[in-house]
């Protein structure tokens, strides 16, 4: 069963069975750096600081991905078109970009991607599961969620949009 951190923290909390902090295994805040993305563009630090920032990470070869990947798809597609809407980011910890890049237009999809790395790591934690969203307000990790998700639950991470 997928709990965000915040349910994770109440029942945690509730029940004392475990100390908050062993919890936590992104950190609290996310010090951007610029971001080179597979299509060779570059999202500036300064922007990824200033918006809500929905984080995938995923894999081509991962089939809960391929399940979550329309609806991450289709909610980029939703915030996209609004000023102030989120801003998706997918991380694939594909061992290649070439792989990432064909599954990626396969399936047409158009939200911002990367490569993962040491940072994303440093940024987000030691990944267990596959796939895992993050919400990320204006540098504040305030979602996660470990494992697939229904397609009610990514369309209500529209939620964090600044309106």
């Amino acid at each position: 069963m997928c709990i965000s951190i915040r349910r994770r923290h109440l029942l945690a909390g509730a029940v004392g069975l475990v100390p908050l902090a062993l919890l936590a295994q992104a950190a609290d805040t996310v010090a951007w750096s610029d971001v080179r993305l597979l299509d060779g563009r570059v999202l500036p630090a300064a922007q990824l600081a200033q918006r809500t920032v929905v984080v995938y990470m995923w894999a081509s070869w991962c089939p809960f991905c391929a399940k979550q990947s329309p609806m991450i798809q289709a909610l980029h597609a939703q915030e996209s078109r609004r000023p102030d809407g989120l801003l998706v980011l997918g991380y694939t910890i594909d061992r290649t970009e070439k792989a990432a890049t064909d599954y990626l237009a396969k399936h047409r999809y158009s939200f911002a991607n990367a490569m993962a790395g040491p940072v994303v790591e440093q940024w987000f934690g030691k990944r267990r599961t596959l796939p895992e969203v993050y919400v990320v307000d204006r540098g504040r990790v305030v979602f996660r969620e470990s494992g697939e998700m229904f397609a009610e639950d990514v369309a209500a991470l529209s939620r964090y949009a600044r309106r």
